[in-house]
């Protein structure tokens, strides 16, 4: 298909609606360019509102990430107050925010992405009787496990959080919900019951073990559990070099306590350095969007209803320092320096993506447990303060697919501006002015699709865990 040009999507398995133009050359993909197709405009919605307002508004952007957007909101409606959450605030809106990226990274690794391997296209294989019988949709032994385990672990966000989606529970301040003892008490059990779990079915084994393999020839070594079948089908399928990015990696630090964010914070671009967020832009050449490209703090979200023929999404193509960057999972673990995840990211492809996540949720739990342990019955879990009148403020969190940030204008008491740049945005974006493709039209390009077919580019889209309702908000 030399030449040729072939669209894929819609995409199932993908929560909201994503396009995939290819243009094709000796049967692989030449160039890409992913079209978010869904305008929703939840930042123009809150813009007269009460700033409050964005901690009820923003959660509903997504049913998945709620809690990570209403940890953003309550950061910048903190930062615009200069108020700080108490210490075991923080901890435990760490806490809650976790439980949900653990949560998600169980949907992305059972429920989304390891189906594609019981399709009947791997028939033959060595593996894929076991895929069939573990990843077949509503089926599989791993999924049921999986979807039984993640229940019981989202209990937690009814202890601390009342209910789970949207949320209420965390606020500029700290935490509505002051945990005692006989919920602490709980919380242990739950969080024992789920690492029985992991160690029994999807790791295999030890979690510290897991997390302590220093390289990506140890990992390809693990054979057990849920993951060990994953490795054998992604050393038979080339994973590791398939879907390459450009190894420009970004968090903006996960979980912040009293004492800094638990996975740092940073810019990983071969070696570390620092984040520089006031370097942020959002290029609008390619999206149907008006207005120029500029910082988000002074950015507006302005749809084209004529949608211009140079443009081909509604995202946005956010640049730091005009550069794109990759965020994830594998992003937080590279920049928090894990040498697993640095090993890792030398190829960068999709075994690189789903294995961040796993290697993530090993030292989440461990995190979970220390948060839990250090919950002290009868301290202080919340902060008072008072909304200026006119104000800025900013609020940089980690969700499970990488880093999102809100920031917030307040003129005359009421929100003038808010913008939101989402993990998606960032991966999911379209071209910038100089022609520079976002991170996953990068890593599609050079992967085979001859005659049309398209499971491998499935696997690449699939390994970024696209959540395009949040791409355009």
């Amino acid at each position: 298909m030399s030449g040729a040009r072939l669209v894929v999507g819609p995409f199932n398995r993908v929560e909201g609606d994503l396009e995939v133009t290819l243009d094709l050359a000796d049967g692989h993909v030449a160039a890409a360019r992913v079209n978010s197709t869904l305008y929703r405009g939840f930042e123009r919605m809150l813009e007269g509102r009460d700033p409050r307002d964005a901690l009820t508004i923003t959660p509903r952007i997504c049913g998945i990430c709620s809690i990570s957007q209403s940890a953003a909101a309550a950061r910048a409606l903190g930062s615009a107050m200069g108020l700080q959450p108490t210490p075991d605030g923080a901890a435990m809106a760490a806490l809650i925010h976790a439980v949900e990226n653990v949560a998600d990274h169980l949907t992305h690794f059972h429920l989304f992405f390891m189906p594609d391997f019981a399709r009947p296209d791997y028939a033959g294989r060595a593996w894929h009787t076991r895929a069939i019988a573990r990843f077949t949709a509503l089926e599989g032994s791993a999924m049921r496990g999986a979807i039984t385990a993640r229940a019981e672990l989202l209990h937690v966000m009814g202890l601390l959080a009342g209910k789970w989606p949207h949320t209420l529970a965390i606020q500029p301040g700290g935490v509505t919900r002051a945990p005692g003892l006989r919920e602490k008490l709980r919380l242990q059990a739950t969080l024992r019951a789920f690492r029985r779990w992991l160690e029994d079915s999807l790791f295999g084994g030890s979690l510290e073990e897991f997390s302590a393999m220093p390289d990506s020839h140890a990992l390809m070594r693990w054979g057990r559990g849920e993951v060990g079948l994953f490795l054998e089908i992604a050393a038979d399928l080339g994973l590791a070099s398939l879907g390459k990015g450009a190894g420009r990696y970004m968090s903006f630090g996960a979980y912040p306590i009293e004492t800094g964010p638990i996975f740092a914070r940073g810019l990983w671009d071969g070696s570390p350095g620092p984040l520089q967020t006031a370097a942020i832009t959002e290029d609008l050449s390619h999206a149907w969007m008006l207005g120029p490209t500029t910082h988000p703090a002074q950015g507006r979200t302005e749809p084209d209803e004529d949608m211009r023929d140079t443009a081909y999404s509604w995202c946005k193509a956010p640049r730091l320092g005009g550069q794109p960057v990759e965020v994830g999972a594998i992003a937080r673990q590279v920049v928090d320096g894990h040498p697993l995840a640095r090993s890792l990211a030398q190829e960068g492809g999709v075994l690189a993506r789903v294995a961040g996540r796993l290697l993530e949720i090993a030292r989440t739990q461990e995190v979970m447990e220390r948060l839990v342990a250090g919950i002290t019955p009868g301290a202080r879990f919340m902060a008072q303060g008072v909304m200026p009148r006119d104000g800025t403020g900013e609020g940089l969190v980690e969700a499970a697919r990488g880093a999102l940030g809100h920031w917030l204008r307040i003129e005359s008491g009421k929100i003038a501006g808010y913008q939101i740049i989402a993990p998606t945005t960032w991966n999911f974006s379209p071209r910038d002015a100089a022609g520079v493709p976002g991170p996953l039209e990068t890593a599609l390009v050079g992967v085979p699709a001859e005659d049309g077919a398209t499971l491998a580019v499935q696997h690449v889209v699939r390994s970024f865990d696209p959540c395009m309702v949040c791409t355009v908000h």
